[in-house]
């Protein structure tokens, strides 16, 4: 049953089309992905299902009482609330009950109101139990734990939230507050891999429907089941994860390639005989040949989303040993370091990823190996023959006054048409090369550092957050040029795609000392998943009867929630059913007035109104659980 649908919806601003005629359905527990190319109406596309802004052209229904809930990029929460606080606004309903219970209670040792009081009291008292009266403080503090907020953090004021704090704390608010329609702009850009983890987890528990722009290819493939795709213009439409909607989308694509190509060919081969025959003695068929050509419903040539064309080679390799480390302690005061390294060894060809929370000191280790930053005890010694491409997140290795040309041309002296040639690569063309590196994009500013990355002709790489701010086609050329990289690579990154694909050993920075993996990424978890076993069965499980009698409750509601669930779902199916059934008696009824067979039209009528009760009954039972 559809929550949400769309149809004919078109988005322009000005002269400039966005999208057209787009069509959607989102039904009760969708997990859908919407992905394409930057610039492609995405936000706008959510901002319109969210209502807050007008489509040009068609309309959108949405169920009754449906409640929508909007995570934006940027996040706005100017509130004079602290962290907590604002979560606790989630449970506006359920802390008035909490009052009401304790006015009760009072009212109760008056002897005058004790009955009434007290059977007012039991009654509020099942529905605060079952509504999760006595666990929403805990599923705060659960929400806020996994999205990577400190216990200091709680009690901070909002207004003192940096922008992605912000954000991680609205998202918080709309996981608690549960809405029947999570719409999520780009929910992963704040969040460390632990963070990420846990919302996956979360998300892929969540009973109602979610649609998530995203860049992570990762968590499309573990939330998502189904993929809209924006591009061009159009949306089209993807049974699957992330991984399977590349598989038929590739598909897709070669199919229409072959057929345009079939078409052209065809149309080229039937101009060549009306050219040859329109005036010769075939010139009738030539003429019928040319008249069916012009009714040809010409089939559209593929667009394919642009990617940078990016290439990365060294002409000089270096010595065996790229980085080595002893003793070394990082950060930027002595009495407060971030970390302590372990004896590190890189070697050429390795391809090491640093992960680890935000603030542990991952771009500060690499600003270390940098020489940027001196550790405050050991030492950090680099190899011979190297030549060290940095790729920073910030992008502050671009000075924002010059021009992309600028920029290119302090590199690396290349003949002007040459230069823009080059950078074409990189998707700047014509005039956008004279651009200010200050007035663009984010994803624009990426493309300049791997421009400049590309003519620096490194050995070893230093990348931090690489994948930020690119779309996907561009995040896969990039994954695909490092793994064909025959240098050695230091990697801080969220992007567990990448890590995946890429590394040779991960370095885990945790509680203020770095950990060596050996092996992939997989090898990683796996390894952690046997410390975190080995470390739950050493600790005897100590409980209170209060903890005990609160998970008891919890489960409880769980069981009620699923047991609701699953009736939910088997009632939409009885009813879609029972609709079909109605309508196919109705076209039946319709044929038997029509041949004027009376008893069949009763009979008909019959089952009709006996198929309506049911359909009735069915439909106020949905009704009565989701009043619950």
């Amino acid at each position: 049953m559809s929550i949400l649908t769309a149809s004919g919806l078109a988005k322009s601003y000005g002269a400039q089309d966005v999208f057209w005629d787009v069509s959607i359905q989102i039904a009760r527990g969708d997990k859908i992905g919407l992905v394409g190319p930057n610039g492609e109406g995405k936000t706008t596309l959510l901002r319109i299902l969210a209502g807050l802004e007008e489509p040009s052209a068609g309309a959108v229904q949405r169920a009754r009482g449906l409640q929508v809930g909007y995570l934006p990029q940027i996040a706005e929460l100017d509130s004079e609330r602290t962290v907590y606080a604002e979560m606790l606004t989630a449970f506006a309903d359920l802390r008035a009950q909490q009052a009401e219970l304790h006015r009760l209670e009072e009212a109760m040792a008056d002897p005058a109101q004790r009955k009434e009081a007290l059977r007012r009291y039991d009654e509020l008292l099942t529905r605060f139990e079952l509504a999760g009266g006595y666990t929403y403080e805990a599923r705060i503090r659960q929400v806020l734990a996994g999205l990577g907020f400190s216990a200091e953090e709680w009690n901070q004021p909002l207004g003192q939230l940096s922008g992605g704090q912000k954000t991680r704390a609205l998202l918080a608010r709309l996981l608690l507050q549960g809405p029947d329609l999570l719409l999520l702009d780009e929910p992963t850009n704040h969040l460390d891999l632990a963070a990420l983890e846990w919302l996956e987890d979360y998300l892929n528990q969540w009973p109602g429907s979610l649609v998530i722009v995203a860049h992570d290819r990762r968590f499309l493939d573990k939330v998502a089941s189904r993929i809209w795709d924006l591009g061009f213009g159009h949306l089209e439409e993807y049974t699957g994860n992330y991984s399977r909607y590349a598989e038929l989308r590739a598909e897709r694509m070669a199919r229409r390639q072959a057929e345009y190509e079939a078409q052209q060919a065809h149309i080229t081969k039937t101009e060549v005989f009306i050219q040859r025959y329109k005036a010769g003695q075939r010139s009738k068929e030539a003429r019928g040949r040319q008249k069916r050509l012009a009714r040809l419903e010409r089939i559209e040539r593929p667009h394919e989303a642009q990617a940078i064309h990016l290439h990365l080679e060294s002409d000089q390799r270096s010595g065996d040993l790229v980085l080595t480390t002893a003793g070394a302690i990082i950060g930027y005061e002595p009495q407060h370091p971030l970390f302590t390294c372990p004896e590190l060894i890189l070697r050429q060809g390795q391809r090491a990823a640093l992960i680890g929370p935000n603030g542990s000191g991952k771009t500060t280790f690499l600003k270390t190996v940098l020489g940027q930053v001196p550790p405050l005890a050991g030492e950090i010694r680099l190899g011979a023959s190297l030549k060290i491409g940095y790729l920073a997140q910030t992008h502050e290795t671009l000075n924002l006054e010059h021009t992309i040309l600028d920029e290119i041309l302090e590199v690396k002296n290349l003949p002007l048409e040459k230069a823009r040639t080059f950078l074409g690569r990189f998707l700047f063309h014509g005039d956008e090369v004279f651009k200010q590196v200050g007035d663009l994009s984010g994803g624009e500013r990426s493309r300049v550092a791997l421009a400049k990355l590309t003519l620096q002709e490194p050995n070893f790489l230093l990348l931090d957050e690489p994948t930020t701010h690119l779309d996907l086609p561009s995040q896969e050329v990039l994954q695909d040029v490092l793994l064909n990289f025959h240098g050695t690579i230091l990697l801080v990154s969220h992007d567990r795609y990448l890590i995946d694909a890429l590394a040779t050993q991960v370095w885990l920075l945790e509680d203020g000392r770095l950990r060596v993996y050996q092996g992939d990424y997989a090898a990683y978890l796996a390894q952690r998943e046997r410390e975190t076993q080995e470390a739950t069965e050493s600790i005897p499980e100590k409980r209170t009867p209060v903890q005990k009698q609160a998970e008891e409750r919890e489960k409880a509601r769980q069981r009620q929630a699923q047991q609701r669930a699953r009736r939910i779902a088997q009632l939409e199916e009885e009813i879609a059913a029972l609709e079909a059934r109605l309508a196919e008696l109705g076209r039946e009824i319709t044929l038997a007035s029509n041949a004027q067979v009376l008893d069949r039209v009763r009979a008909l009528g019959v089952e009709y109104e006996r198929v309506e009760a049911e359909l009735n009954r069915r439909m106020a039972e949905w009704a009565e659980i989701h009043a619950t």
